[in-house]
């Protein structure tokens, strides 16, 4: 009948105009991405839980390769930020290398470099100091873990500062093994030295901790730095008598980040990873006043970190 045949072209008409507005919606969706969810670093919080003033102000930076960093206005941040002691990761540069915009930097007399032995360009720690500590030393203790230049420890009146660039289990977790093996190692030398003095550790970590630590947990479970056995040895050096600040004062803070892949727009986007933490003994936790992640610097695929404390 007439009718019904009229029905089915309305219903086509219909039809088509569906498939209109959904390739509409779909092309309307391509050129607006969901808003990433940022993360806002608080005003920094100067004082402590049992009421004290901060007197040490340190950050820590993976700088991805130092002279590149340099060349990228890395310095004019820390110049603003002005930290009592500034240490880098992932230098990637001999000490022969060391750029003299940093060398000569008059604000941190005491200036102290870690090195890969065998591999130019490779890992490197480097720790800078307005104060001379009463000792420095680098490595720990174990010729193994020690060639790569990923640990300086610089002991305080009152603390020890370790930083440290932890060994990264690689695609396809080539690395691993070695890792879990660094894991244990240091965290027996960290427990050996809080028992002398209490500690805070600080650097690029390699793990996200907990799922709130990275924007796509369930993508990333068998990827470096968040594999079980990564975030476990995290875990065990937490039961060890040591805290992560950052959590400590913000366990439910979401899309708080200091790593971004330099692939995908992933920082633009938010898309990232807490790989930096300041660990601090528990009994350094009442003096604990802030710990800043700070997002806004640019200069590397890390963004510096930095730790208020009244010690």
């Amino acid at each position: 009948s007439m009718k019904r045949g009229k029905k089915t072209e309305e219903a086509a008409a219909e039809g088509e105009n569906d498939a209109d507005s959904a390739s509409t919606k779909k092309a309307k969706k391509a050129k607006e991405p969901e808003a990433p969810v940022l993360y806002d670093d608080p005003p920094d919080k100067m004082t402590s839980k049992d009421g004290r003033s901060a007197n040490m102000k340190i950050t820590s930076w993976n700088v991805d390769g130092l002279r590149a960093w340099v060349k990228k206005k890395g310095l004019d941040w820390v110049r603003e930020e002005a930290p009592d002691v500034l240490c880098l990761q992932e230098t990637k540069c001999s000490e022969k290398a060391l750029p003299s915009e940093i060398t000569s930097m008059p604000e941190y007399p005491y200036k102290y470099w870690a090195v890969s032995d065998d591999k130019e360009g490779y890992s490197g720690v480097a720790m800078l100091c307005k104060t001379e500590p009463v000792k420095v030393t680098y490595g720990i203790g174990k010729e193994e873990h020690d060639k790569e230049g990923r640990v300086i420890t610089a002991e305080f009146p009152n603390f020890y500062l370790v930083t440290a660039y932890v060994p990264n289990s690689g695609r396809g977790l080539v690395r691993l093994d070695y890792r879990k093996t660094w894991d244990v190692d240091f965290r027996a030398y960290l427990s050996e030295l809080d028992i002398q003095k209490p500690l805070v550790l600080c650097g690029d970590l390699n793990v996200a901790h907990q799922e709130i630590d990275l924007k796509n947990p369930k993508g990333n479970k068998k990827n470096a730095g968040f594999t079980p056995e990564e975030r476990e040895g995290f875990t065990q050096l937490l039961e060890n008598g040591f805290v992560d600040s950052f959590r400590e004062l913000y366990p439910e803070q979401a899309n708080a980040y200091t790593f971004w892949t330099y692939m995908m727009n992933s920082r633009s986007k938010n898309v990232g990873w807490r790989l930096d933490y300041f660990v601090l003994s528990s009994s350094l936790l009442q003096g604990l006043c802030d710990s800043k992640i700070r997002n806004q610097a640019m200069g590397s695929d890390h963004c510096p970190i930095t730790l208020h404390i009244a010690v």
